[in-house]
């Protein structure tokens, strides 16, 4: 989604003001920036809310956009998830236990409720002495564009035939 794109939703600068002091953090023009795009474009890069916050703010450095990811992260305000092979994304739905689904392709994410709800809800065959408190899941496959895009191997998009029939 490109930096014009904004979509706010329902959160407004006072909502996300209250939630960066409720979180103990200062409310400053960068953090109610990245906070208001993520809030509109979940999963997000660092570079892509650098950019954002560049364009509506003007001059912010990417280091400074990397710190309030960090600080808000650390605050619970921010989920970072990591895909393998894939940047770091972010996201502001933080107050659940869901999961994701990323496209091998083009790297779209998309949020994947957990069908159990409860963290962690997958227990492994051995915890080696660990207290286990949460199981990350990513899905992965190919989103609809790149799926009618012909990027698809081919024995995959045979295979996704035969579960439609």
């Amino acid at each position: 989604m490109t930096p014009s794109a904004i979509d706010h939703h329902d959160t407004s600068a006072d909502d996300l003001r209250q939630q960066l002091r409720a979180a103990g953090l200062r409310v400053t023009k960068p953090r109610l920036a990245v906070m208001r795009w993520l809030t509109g474009n979940p999963h997000s890069t660092a570079d892509e809310v650098a950019t954002a916050v560049r364009h509506e703010l003007g001059s912010v450095s990417t280091q400074a956009v990397y710190d309030v990811l960090h600080a808000c992260t650390d605050a619970g305000l921010l989920r970072r998830i990591e895909p393998a092979g894939h940047p770091a994304r972010y996201e502001t739905r933080t107050a659940d236990n869901h999961h994701h689904l990323v496209c091998r392709q083009c790297g779209r994410t998309e949020d994947v409720d957990c069908v159990i709800g409860a963290a962690p809800c997958v227990v492994p065959s051995s915890t080696a002495g660990y207290l286990v408190d949460e199981a990350e899941i990513v899905f992965w496959g190919y989103c609809p564009e790149c799926q009618s895009s012909a990027i698809v191997p081919e024995d995959l998009s045979h295979h996704h035939e035969e579960e439609q029939s």
